[in-house]
């Protein structure tokens, strides 16, 4: 039987901070504290390039059991892409070759059981590579 992966749900959105901050009053989740060097999140976020400014936001469960809110902005509404899509965390940690072979291993596992591999985003210099996928009725997720 294989073991339970960490998940993190993510929302696309227009404005990650605010649909956060909404989620934080729904469910009791807090913001994390911002990176070390940093007094605030808005600190932080008018240290990065001015296109990536107010791009992303997160949120957990205090009490760490409820899985991690991530918000990202995207430049499209809700037409047939998922606005909100699971990210399987198999990937935790790893980085480069090690994490793209993780990925994939666990990408031929799912396809077996009728998942659909959508395609690989490669690392760049913000983010680690993630694998684009399909379940069985179509709808997004991905494997980080």
């Amino acid at each position: 039987m294989a073991s339970i992966k960490q998940v993190q749900v993510t929302f696309d959105c227009a404005e990650p901070e605010r649909v956060a901050r909404f989620w934080c009053e729904v469910l009791g989740y807090v913001v994390p504290p911002p990176p070390e060097g940093f007094a605030t999140w808005d600190a932080f976020d008018r240290a990065l390039p001015p296109e990536r400014q107010g791009a992303a936001f997160a949120c957990g469960d205090p009490s760490g059991v409820g899985p991690r809110l991530f918000f990202q902005r995207v430049p499209e509404g809700k037409v047939v892409k998922n606005r909100v899509h699971l990210d399987v965390r198999v990937g935790t940690g790893l980085v480069g070759e090690e994490r793209v072979t993780a990925l994939e291993a666990e990408c031929a596992r799912l396809v077996a059981l009728g998942g659909t591999r959508v395609r690989l985003l490669t690392a760049d210099e913000y983010n680690e590579s993630c694998l684009l996928m399909h379940d069985i009725e179509g709808n997004e997720f991905c494997l980080d």
